[in-house]
């Protein structure tokens, strides 16, 4: 590949990022139908021709806002679990991965951009699918392999690691982020101390439904 070919790939691509941060600042401000390209277009400072050249449509341009914001976000909760020795370990492992989920699924753009994909879910489901499949699908899907790893090791009785890795998830975002997206920034606000006993509430759950030798019956 040429140094010019390269150098034209990067301005496309340093263009497709400026686009998309101009965009996702006028959608989770304004909303999707309260938002033009044209707008976008003058804030990203490049033409209209441009970002349709980017992005075919509006609705394409709001589902590349969602990938980008939640793959981000998931690449901040993919990060490596180690195997541990022992259940005291495994408890560590599971609270490292739980806190970095309430960390990122709280934040504010993140919690405004999941309310703004409900409010238009009915008329572009994909957007829906989009957030779900790059968020808490991808890092379910994550632990799922890790959970299927430490049970292969017989630290864990878990016959669908999916499943299991499922309702470890929702142990630990369900509360939280059902009082975030009712209650706004108020309810986003966890003290350390009820943070503290809200995960280590939902590992002791999970890990006494999974432990090892338990029947699965």
């Amino acid at each position: 590949m040429s140094e010019t070919t390269v150098e034209n790939l990067g301005r496309t691509e340093s263009k497709r990022r400026t686009i998309l941060d101009a965009a996702t600042t006028l959608f989770l401000r304004q909303g999707f139908l309260g938002t033009s390209m044209d707008e976008v277009a003058s804030l990203a400072s490049v033409s209209k021709q441009t970002v349709y050249k980017q992005f075919a449509s509006k609705e394409a341009l709001f589902v590349g806002i969602v990938q980008s914001l939640t793959g981000h976000a998931s690449d901040r909760v993919q990060t490596g679990m180690e195997d541990p020795a022992d259940a005291a370990e495994m408890a560590d492992e599971l609270r490292g991965h739980a806190d970095r989920l309430l960390t990122i699924a709280l934040t504010p753009q993140l919690l405004q951009l999941r309310r703004l994909v409900i409010g238009e879910a009915m008329r572009f489901p994909e957007l829906g699918k989009a957030l779900y499949e790059g968020g808490p699908g991808r890092a379910i899907s994550g632990l799922a392999t890790v959970l299927e790893r430490w049970a292969q090791r017989g630290l864990l009785t878990v016959d669908d690691p999916l499943v299991a890795a499922t309702q470890f998830n929702w142990l630990i975002m369900g509360e939280p982020v059902n009082r975030a997206m009712f209650y706004g920034d108020e309810g986003a606000s966890m003290t350390s101390a009820k943070r503290d006993a809200h995960v280590g509430a939902a590992i002791r759950v999970f890990l006494a439904a999974y432990e090892p030798g338990r029947s699965r019956s």
